[in-house]
């Protein structure tokens, strides 16, 4: 028993993260914007079926986010996105909180050594965190906007992630329920 114990790696942290996926693309979501009185404001539309799916872990407490564009929502992707979570945190536990979608469950899920999964409760989004992050990013960049590709619509993302500090991410994302958690 004390052999097992000893050849497990020893981690330097344990990380608290919320992940979720979401799909960016060409389709154009109207929004209320400012126009002058009298004046009906208006607001270029596009519906050009084109997305990709944008997996997502964000860690409330610090304002980290890690995320990877991907073609499609099943386990091979999500085996894809946890390999590049693990690595990019390879020197910790990650405790990591996710939905209930099939894919997340799947026994052809391969889950790296450092990441432990814990699924939310049913048809509750409003307890991921990651869920209001995507409707900041959409606020920000995709507000009332068309794409003249897909690439433009990823660049876009790119830019309104990176320019997003983490204590804006800390103030979207770290509820107080969250910030309460303490080590055990």
């Amino acid at each position: 028993m004390a052999n097992k114990r000893n050849k497990r790696k020893k981690y330097d942290n344990v990380r608290l993260m919320f992940q979720d996926e979401a799909g960016f693309g060409r389709i154009t979501d109207p929004a209320s914007c400012w126009a002058p009185p009298k004046k009906r404001p208006t607001v270029p539309f596009l519906r050009v079926r084109e997305y990709k799916n944008i997996y997502g872990a964000v860690s409330p407490i610090d304002g980290e986010f890690f995320y990877m564009v991907l073609d499609k929502c099943d386990s091979e992707h999500m085996t894809r996105f946890l390999a590049g979570l693990s690595k990019r945190y390879h020197n910790e536990v990650i405790l990591l909180c996710l939905d209930r979608a099939s894919y997340h469950k799947s026994k052809t899920l391969v889950v790296p050594s450092n990441i432990r999964l814990f699924h939310l409760p049913s048809c509750t989004p409003e307890m991921n965190p990651v869920e209001v992050l995507w409707r900041e990013i959409r606020k920000i960049g995709f507000k009332n906007k068309i794409f003249d590709s897909l690439q433009c619509v990823i660049d876009k993302f790119n830019e309104v992630i990176n320019s997003m500090p983490n204590s804006d991410v800390i103030s979207i994302t770290c509820w107080d329920w969250i910030a309460n958690i303490s080590p055990a």
